[in-house]
């Protein structure tokens, strides 16, 4: 009896067993996953950290903006309301209780000293003894005199070496412009009253006169611009 062979065909499908259930193409995409996302992170804290900084950045450019606007106009309304002044000619005046003469301050002592001391006495007041110079300062001062009897030493005596009179800047005496009257002997002074140019010995007690410059002061004009 002839065996019978039987032929079967299998037709099994072309993806099955692993192929079908992990794909290379899957494995590939979940192994690279990772790595992406630890990008995308830092990409988007370094974003947000350099628009912070703009942000920052801006802002503070605005305020110090503000600031600077802010003085500026207070400086434009400061210099358009404020006051400017504008200085005269320099004034001359004198210290309280000196009197004013032509370009001079004088002071007129009260009490009667011999005339080294009246000397020394207006050195220590930062002045001098009285240096006349011509007839006409003589005459407005003897106009301040309001007593005949009232002596006052002034800066001229007699000089032992040059047996003339001398101030005591340095200068001679012009007769010419002014005369002493009086004995022109060793140790002789001057003095003045309301009517003498006249001399004495130094050593009586007279009151005496101190002079000093005008003390420059600026006057200043104020004037208002709203």
């Amino acid at each position: 009896m002839e065996s019978q062979l039987v032929y079967a065909d299998l037709n099994l499908p072309r993806n099955s067993g692993i192929e079908r259930s992990s794909p290379p193409s899957l494995l590939q995409n979940h192994c690279q996953g990772p790595h992406w996302h630890n990008f995308a992170l830092k990409f988007g804290c370094a974003v947000i950290v350099l628009l912070a900084l703009t942000v920052i950045g801006m802002s503070v450019s605005v305020i110090f903006i503000r600031q600077n606007t802010s003085i500026e106009k207070t400086s434009m309304d400061a210099q358009e309301n404020r006051k400017e002044a504008t200085e005269r000619p320099v004034l001359l005046t004198c210290p309280m209780h000196w009197q004013k003469i032509q370009n001079k301050c004088l002071y007129f002592h009260e009490t009667s000293k011999p005339w080294s001391d009246s000397l020394a006495d207006c050195s220590t007041r930062e002045s001098s003894l009285l240096l006349i110079q011509d007839q006409e300062e003589l005459r407005l001062i003897q106009n301040l005199i309001n007593k005949k009897a009232i002596l006052f030493w002034i800066g001229l005596n007699l000089t032992l070496s040059e047996k003339n009179w001398k101030w005591i800047n340095g200068s001679f005496l012009n007769s010419n412009i002014l005369h002493v009257f009086g004995d022109a002997k060793e140790d002789s002074c001057v003095f003045i009253s309301s009517t003498q140019f006249n001399s004495a010995t130094c050593a009586a007690g007279n009151r005496w006169i101190c002079q000093k410059e005008l003390k420059p002061v600026r006057n200043k004009v104020i004037y208002s611009f709203s």
